[in-house]
């Protein structure tokens, strides 16, 4: 069952420049939202007041992606275009960690259960672990052309991660060891992906327009989207054990229970480009619009 709801409150925060691109974002150890502005090679931070601060980086093209708390109270994130591995303290300091493999397009990245930094390089079908020292170590993946876009902890000092050309989702261990989950349906593109208060792994599809669920015992589920070609794209767990997501081609975000049941919110700008998404501990949701600002939702 699909509803649309309207949201008690929606709040818009609008950055310096409207071709910027916010497009991950995440809670920070100070409390503020941090997000990437992908387009200009900056890093935004949001006060929960709606003040703004821009962090330029040493590169414009850099391509900040996806952004994520590290465990030393600094922010990590995926420089895409120059094939490194960002960080910045909370009071600006930013530096990057190049990656052994040339062109690799780093993108997910997040905190493993050894409390180092790993993320999936689209390019060369591989995962890199990038300890807080700057140690890199890359894995490969048992694919060719896979695109490895999304990694998050799992259950079990995992981390799954998704791949999107290879259709399927991966289960890896802290010693490179991966097992494939293939998706039963065909070409559907799975990007986002994040553990449920279920034990299982919620991930989007962005090709099928479905929300996809991995059991721990390996069993895919899917719910299909109401609206097919709505580009779902990134998706985290609320505090109440449901998921919300952000639909890139509907202008919208979205809410689905461990049942299926869904619900639908409109974003108040057009054409907003809906990416990264994250839901603070008092259940507000925030998203970044690639349009040029985040939003916050509260339900």
């Amino acid at each position: 069952m699909t509803h649309h709801t309207r949201p008690r409150s929606v709040r818009e925060y609008p950055l310096a420049a409207q071709e910027t691109g916010p497009y991950g974002i995440t809670p920070g150890p100070d409390g503020s939202l941090w997000a990437t502005l992908v387009h200009q090679g900056q890093i935004a931070r949001l006060t929960r007041e709606g003040s703004a601060t821009l962090y330029s980086l040493d590169s414009a093209a850099c391509g900040p992606s996806i952004i994520t708390a590290g465990p030393d109270r600094a922010l990590w994130f995926t420089r895409l275009h120059d094939n490194s591995i960002g960080r910045i303290t909370t009071d600006g300091r930013a530096d990057s960690f190049t990656l052994p493999t040339p062109d690799s397009k780093p993108f997910g990245i997040t905190v493993g259960p050894d409390k180092a930094l790993w993320c999936a390089q689209m390019n060369t079908d591989c995962v890199a672990r990038v300890t807080t020292g700057g140690e890199i170590t890359e894995f490969p993946l048992p694919t060719r052309g896979g695109f490895p876009s999304f990694i998050t902890p799992g259950p079990d000092r995992t981390l799954y991660l998704t791949l999107n050309q290879a259709n399927a989702i991966g289960r890896l261990t802290t010693d490179g060891q991966t097992t494939l989950y293939s998706l039963p349906t065909s070409g559907a593109g799975p990007v986002g992906i994040t553990k449920g208060t279920d034990g299982a792994m919620w991930f989007v599809e962005i090709n099928a327009g479905q929300i996809g669920c991995l059991t721990q015992d390996g069993h895919v589920r899917e719910f299909p989207l109401p609206e097919r070609d709505s580009r779902p794209h990134a998706i985290t767990a609320d505090p109440e054990g449901g998921f919300w997501f952000t639909e890139w081609g509907a202008n919208r975000v979205g809410h689905i229970t461990t049942e299926g049941e869904v619900d639908l919110f409109d974003l108040p700008s057009l054409a907003s480009e809906a990416h990264g998404i994250t839901v603070t501990a008092d259940g507000i949701v925030w998203v970044a619009l690639e349009s040029g600002g985040i939003v916050s939702l509260t339900p």
